[in-house]
């Protein structure tokens, strides 16, 4: 396997894992993503089923984003089955305490990008409806992405943003680069029309019917691990 920088998410029939662990403190963090490097590197690939594995440090300096993607779930299901203990085992060894707090599945639907820097922030925004509808996903997408082209100017360092539909029919995912996290919380401050602003297609966005709330979260890419 080859390590690499992050890359935006790829389109297609293939799932996306998002999963985040908490760790604690910055120097778990550290101590943690060295210790998934460890166990990946000194294993073999697992199939051609996977297609790439990232791990993300949060900006809240307790937790770990994982993002991995697969060709589909029935690999997914086979490496869980055969392969991902030996792993959990040596991490968990190295770094004791690990809460691993929620893994979700997802298909990317959707993209926007903008002509910006190198990424060197990632911000995922996660979704959460009160049942289970794939044309609300799909929607409440779109009206997003109207809502972010409408903008009067576009604000500055902003790289990309990726939609995935949660495979249950409750959940979006904005996978969205940066260029900095810097750029992205001016952004969030940036009087008049912002992004997430008071103008009545945000207000639309965020009074969706069946929304049941979501969470604005900065990360930095921290391991990306290729075949």
């Amino acid at each position: 396997m080859t390590r690499r920088s992050s890359e935006y998410p790829v389109p297609g029939d293939g799932v996306a894992l998002f999963s985040t662990w908490r760790v604690g403190t910055p120097e778990r963090q550290r101590d943690a993503v060295e210790a998934i490097g460890r166990a990946w590197e000194r294993r073999a690939w697992p199939g051609g089923g996977l297609l790439g594995y990232d791990v993300y440090v949060g900006e809240d300096g307790e937790t770990l984003l994982h993002y991995s993607r697969w060709a589909s779930e029935q690999a997914f299901e086979a490496f869980g089955k055969t392969h991902r203990q030996e792993r959990v085992d040596e991490i968990d060894t190295a770094v004791p305490g690990i809460e691993r707090v929620a893994l979700h599945r997802y298909r990317h639907y959707r993209s926007t990008e903008r002509r910006g820097g190198r990424p060197g922030c990632v911000v995922i925004v996660d979704v959460e409806f009160d049942g289970a509808d794939p044309g609300r996903q799909r929607a409440w997408v779109d009206a997003v992405v109207e809502a972010l082209e409408s903008e009067p100017g576009a604000h500055p360092g902003g790289v990309s943003a990726h939609f995935h539909l949660g495979l249950d029919g409750t959940r979006v995912l904005n996978y969205a680069e940066w260029e900095s996290a810097r750029a992205h919380v001016e952004a969030l401050a940036a009087p008049g029309e912002g992004i997430g602003s008071g103008s009545a297609l945000w207000k639309r966005v965020q009074t969706w019917p069946g929304l049941k709330g979501s969470t604005v979260r900065r990360y930095r890419h921290a391991l990306g691990l290729v075949p």
